[in-house]
């Protein structure tokens, strides 16, 4: 499914298709410092295919055959409201129309990989289900976007905690450089970045994520059985 649910009030939603899924890498420092990795002048963004979205959560078959080492990153998604295009500040705020909990599900060996190469995190960050997002509400029904609580338990343990005051890069940041490289559409989402935490998934986990008080997503890791016709 490539759309997602606004919620607008207790009786009212909508469904609307996403474009393109921006990311943002090394956006809270104790992140930053358990991946050994050092803060960026300006938001690091990479892009996942639309086809790696998972709307609503629900299971997602371990990608064996693509890596041994699947991790979580829980984070808060924006939906952009409206094309935009070299936005101002002001500009950036009005367009972010809605916000949900996601997993910016990372294949951290294929990762390193990558990085240890110069290559691209194509493959670590954009297979095919590795952006699961919940529903959405709208902006104006969550409170300041810079104090959201957010966090992730597996099988019931706390993995991640934190909360988007943390964030290096605000939320206004973060849409207003987007928007200065890429035009962005109504439908695009834009992950904000993970807080400290991170760790890997196996097959039988059941991920669930939280932020603020009324948005939450579950995510069940499984096993695809293959089978082959007999001759």
């Amino acid at each position: 499914m490539t759309e997602i649910s606004l919620i607008h009030g207790p009786h009212t939603s909508e469904s609307i298709p996403v474009g393109s899924i921006y990311g943002i890498g090394l956006n809270y420092a104790d992140h930053i410092a358990e991946m050994h990795s050092t803060r960026a002048e300006e938001p690091v963004v990479f892009i996942k295919p639309a086809t790696a979205l998972l709307s609503g959560g629900g299971s997602l078959d371990y990608p064996a055959h693509l890596s041994q080492c699947l991790h979580h990153e829980v984070e808060m998604v924006l939906l952009v409201g409206q094309p935009l295009w070299q936005a101002t500040a002001a500009e950036a705020q009005s367009a972010i129309l809605g916000v949900g909990v996601g997993f910016d599900l990372t294949l951290r060996d294929r990762q390193s990989e990558a990085k240890a190469k110069g290559r691209p995190w194509s493959v670590a960050k954009g297979f095919k289900g590795s952006a699961p997002v919940s529903q959405f509400l709208r902006t104006d029904t969550v409170g300041p976007l810079q104090n959201q609580n957010l966090r992730l338990t597996v099988n019931g343990q706390l993995r991640q905690q934190g909360n988007t005051a943390q964030m290096l890069f605000s939320c206004v940041e973060i849409v207003q450089y987007v928007s200065t490289v890429f035009a962005l559409r109504r439908g695009d989402l834009i992950f904000t970045g993970t807080p400290e935490g991170v760790s890997e998934l196996n097959i039988g986990d059941l991920a669930e994520g939280r932020l603020g008080e009324h948005l939450h997503l579950g995510l069940e890791i499984t096993a695809k059985i293959r089978t082959e016709a007999k001759l």
